[in-house]
């Protein structure tokens, strides 16, 4: 089917963005030099649920360019660069995405992205997983594995595993340190601030600050806002990471008690209704709610909107929601992911090691075809140090090595 996008005439514009992008991807300047033109990927077909954002586009390209056909579909209904989308179109990639599709509209995307029955399924957030193996089962015999890029996503794909219905193997691209820690943690952490920032314009030093969860991304966050000079609160469920929030310098209390007294709210969790009915009726006024999670599941919207006696639009992106007391709480990217709905996402620097790790692992499926259990895989170490060996060289970090003496120290078990 032919690509699916908003406005072609804005291809040019697109190829500047992922030009400027691969720019700032020295790691990609060298798979291009390695890879692309190589022919290595000729034969196979890629169906792609991703963020279409120019980083997505240098990553896409280069498949290409190494003889993939690849079906691309948004993976967020908010957070396609249209002119990313028109650029890759053009370039030759089955498109299916457009920034403001409806929610069966993203999944007629999804189905589209998914009839050219691909060798290889790469996924952010699970939705496209979820699919072949609900409702587009007759794709699945000609699938050899796929790649998961988030926490989420990779939490789905467990829980199919432990249930024995997963159906081809998956590597867990979110999981490994290359990904994990720099994505997750310095990406997030710097891109939410920036959506937020970008979508209400407001000064973040005074004020206060509730994230919700302390994981990487809320690390990410904690630590960002901190910086601009917010008083940072932290919510948590996991009692270690609790400790961790609060050796680290933050305050630690529960949501019940933190929404009397935030102005801003973060959520960072991956987990349904952290902010629900309850916090909303507790809110002070002028309360903003953000979201740095994948899925719009974090704050509860339905009650927010039900509890409401006006709804408007005061800010491209950000919402008021006016109560019957006069309180006013508002809410930014419709509660979706601040840092690609009011933002671009994360910078090219940190998708460089995300989508490294992708292209690896992609290779790796594919020179282990048949080899694999219908299980989900970390990425293999190998391919994790070799990401990181090549960013350090791209940013001319030079380190320093083992001597053969000390290799054996480290491999002997006497003193």
């Amino acid at each position: 089917m032919p690509s699916i996008v908003k406005d072609m005439s804005l291809a040019g514009v697109g190829r500047k963005q992922v030009e400027w992008a691969l720019s700032f991807m020295p790691v990609f300047q060298v798979l291009y030099d390695e890879y692309g033109g190589s022919g290595k990927l000729s034969g196979v077909r890629v169906a792609a649920c991703l963020h279409v954002t120019k980083e997505t586009g240098v990553f896409i390209r280069l498949l290409h360019e190494m003889g993939a056909e690849v079906s691309l579909a948004a993976s967020n209904p908010l957070s396609t660069q249209d002119s990313v989308a028109a650029y890759l179109a053009n370039e030759g990639v089955n498109v299916y995405a457009w920034r403001g599709e409806s929610d069966v509209e993203y999944f007629e995307m999804l189905n589209n992205a998914l009839d050219i029955n691909p060798h290889i399924v790469i996924d952010d957030g699970g939705d496209l997983h979820a699919l072949i193996h609900s409702k587009r089962s007759d794709v699945v015999p000609g699938i050899i594995g796929g790649t998961e890029e988030t926490t989420t996503g990779v939490i789905r794909l467990k829980a199919m595993e432990k249930k024995g219905v997963l159906r081809y193997p998956v590597i867990a691209v979110n999981d490994t340190p290359t990904k994990r820690l720099f994505d997750n943690k310095y990406g997030t952490g710097q891109s939410a601030l920036d959506g937020l920032m970008r979508a209400t314009s407001i000064l973040i030093a005074g004020k206060r600050v509730v994230v919700a969860g302390y994981g990487y991304v809320g690390k990410g966050v904690a630590i960002r806002a901190r910086g601009l000079g917010a008083k940072v609160i932290v919510t948590e469920v996991d009692p270690v990471k609790a400790i961790e929030a609060h050796l680290d310098g933050f305050e630690v209390m529960k949501m019940d008690d933190a929404v009397e007294l935030g102005d801003i709210f973060i959520t960072c969790t991956g987990m349904k209704n952290v902010i629900g009915k309850r916090h909303l009726e507790r809110l002070r006024d002028g309360a903003i709610l953000a979201n740095a999670g994948h899925f719009n599941v974090e704050i509860d919207v339905d009650s927010l909107k039900r509890m409401a006696i006006s709804v408007r639009r005061v800010r491209d992106y950000v919402d008021e929601y006016r109560f019957p007391d006069g309180r006013r709480v508002y809410l930014v990217g419709e509660g979706r992911l601040v840092n690609l709905v009011a933002g671009e996402g994360h910078p090219p620097d940190i998708m460089m090691n995300s989508f490294a790790n992708q292209f690896f692992s992609l290779l790796y499926l594919l020179d282990n075809e048949g080899r694999l259990e219908n299980k989900v895989y970390n990425v293999p170490s190998e391919v994790d140090e070799r990401v990181a060996r090549y960013t350090l060289r791209g940013w001319n970090i030079e380190i320093d090595e083992l001597t053969p003496e000390q290799r054996e120290y480290k491999e002997s078990w006497l003193l």
